[in-house]
């Protein structure tokens, strides 16, 4: 009798641990960290918007938006299992995959995938009109900000000064600065330009462009030829800054949203398919956001388009 008490006993533990280690799979909740860059440019405001939009419609789903040095650090942070979702440049994603260390990527970064192609980047060379820059050549000896240590800001500065025939022995001084902080030292008279690699219409240059003269230095067609793929020529629209009349030539490279190969097919599917129900959301937070495009979306990716992705385009009949 006592062994008949003790085995309904132990059959009542037993199915009540048994339902309280289910209860927590039945309401699993998945966590998605989106890495941005400051909070001056435009991963950050864009990533706000996806950050809600993925909060608001993924069921069970708790989002953060982190503030980042951008490009190269998000893309380390979710090899390291840190993120899930990240805005990335198309050359610092190509330097991810092949592990190239003076980009700042130590082993190939294995577990990258991407969940499609966003907008456009331009090259964007700020001077203050005082300074008297106004092409590449005349940077020489004077100082620029180029970005923060090795994010995507900073690769792009490499790449358009060498191409132009120049490196930063060139100049007469280099700020490694986020793009408020360089603006902040343009105002005071303590730096001849800035380097912002962005979409158009960047807060921290209309700030600038609206609080004293800027010349919007050119980026000729040959110099972007000399470099090659991803970066590709392009024009900064006349007017997309305060005192900018004239189309400026420029180069521009493209922008990726990345995610790992540890977020699930479900979830990636999830996140790729609100990108592109949410575009006039995306709109509104950022000028940039009206250039994200379905039929682009899935093209020419350094990396490999993560499963989940692949499910939505297939459907969507941009892939085959």
């Amino acid at each position: 009798m006592r062994f008949s008490t003790f085995s309904g006993t132990a059959t009542g533990l037993i199915v009540a641990a048994a339902c309280l280690l289910a209860a927590p799979a039945a309401q699993a909740q998945s966590f998605i960290n989106v890495l941005t860059g400051g909070t001056s440019g435009v991963y950050y405001p864009l990533g706000v918007a996806i950050g809600k939009i993925y909060g608001d419609k993924i069921p069970n789903v708790k989002t953060q938006v982190q503030a980042t040095k951008a490009s190269v650090e998000n893309l380390i942070l979710l090899q390291q299992g840190r993120g899930e979702l990240a805005f990335a440049l198309g050359d610092s994603l190509k330097s991810a995959w092949n592990g190239e260390e003076e980009a700042g990527f130590k082993t190939k970064l294995d577990k990258l995938r991407t969940l499609g192609a966003i907008y456009p980047n331009y090259i964007q060379i700020v001077a203050t009109a005082e300074s008297g820059i106004k092409t590449l050549a005349d940077l020489k000896g004077k100082s620029l900000s180029v970005g923060a240590p090795k994010s995507g800001t900073e690769l792009n500065s490499r790449a358009i000064l060498a191409a132009a025939g120049m490196s930063y022995k060139d100049l007469g001084k280099v700020e490694y600065l986020p793009f408020a902080e360089s603006v902040d030292l343009m105002k005071n008279r303590q730096l001849g330009a800035t380097l912002q690699s962005a979409g158009l219409g960047v807060a921290s240059l209309k700030d600038l462009s609206t609080s004293s003269p800027i010349t919007v230095v050119s980026v000729p067609k040959e110099v972007v030829d000399k470099i090659g793929a991803p970066f590709v020529a392009a024009t900064i629209p006349a007017n997309t800054y305060t005192g900018q009349d004239k189309d400026v030539p420029t180069a521009a490279v493209i922008n990726y949203l990345v995610t790992s190969s540890a977020v699930s097919d479900d979830l990636a599917y999830q996140m790729t398919k609100l990108i592109f129900d949410s575009l006039p959301e995306l709109a509104n937070a950022h000028a940039a956001g009206k250039e994200i495009k379905l039929e682009t979306a899935a093209q020419d990716s350094p990396v490999p388009l993560h499963p989940g992705a692949i499910r939505y385009y297939k459907e969507k009949g941009v892939l085959k």
